[in-house]
């Protein structure tokens, strides 16, 4: 009999928010980030500078834990998942943690997509999922490999999920998705007619 295992595993990291603390209330947590969104104008000039459907703080604001408690809170929580999501990475972080290098709302109108890129520099990167309407989009996460597969053939449509060239994740809101930084994902077309609303960000080694 053949001997078949996987090597050079890609990790996904998918819990709900709620198993670290602080908790965090999903009501008030989407509130503030349209308030923000609202107020912050340079946000705003710099999304319709830039073509970007919606509003992102990315561009604009680098101390939301500072300015709102619940961004802190939030950090909190967020700091927990991905010390175990680097547990189970076996990173040997020569007894340093990974540490918030920035934190920013998303809010992807009807419509609205966010396209294919990576998260250059830092080591672990997610989204927590503030509003998730039915027709909001799901995470596209793309097979790391696939630039180097020129020449082989289409998977079938019911290939195991690990051997697809693309899996969509399905977050509900109050979830938190982890993954490394290199891994390149995307958001396809938000095909609701609300807001799709997430907060993302990066941690790094310092």
């Amino acid at each position: 009999m053949p001997n078949l295992k996987s090597l050079f595993v890609t990790r996904l990291y998918h819990a709900a928010l709620s198993e670290q603390k602080p908790s965090i209330d999903p009501t008030e947590l989407e509130a503030s980030c349209y308030s923000i969104a609202e107020d912050d104008e340079a946000g705003q000039t710099w999304c319709e500078e830039n073509g970007y459907p919606g509003y992102t703080s990315y561009a604009s604001l680098t101390d939301l834990p500072w300015r709102f408690p619940i961004f802190g809170d939030l950090v909190k929580a967020l700091d927990a998942h991905v010390a175990a999501f680097s547990e189970d990475l076996e990173f040997d972080l020569e007894d340093r943690a990974l540490t918030l290098e920035d934190i920013w709302i998303n809010i992807l109108p009807e419509g609205g997509t966010h396209s294919s890129h990576i998260h250059p520099h830092s080591v672990i990167s997610g989204t927590t999922y503030v509003a998730m309407p039915d027709g909001a989009s799901a995470l596209k996460l793309e097979d790391p490999r696939s630039a180097r597969m020129m020449a082989a053939p289409a998977r079938k449509k019911d290939a195991r999920e690990e051997l697809r060239t693309f899996v969509y994740a399905k977050p509900v809101v109050g979830d938190v998705l982890l993954w490394e930084s290199w891994l390149r994902h995307e958001v396809p077309m938000n095909m609701s007619e609300d807001d799709r609303i997430s907060v993302s960000f990066n941690y790094g080694w310092a």
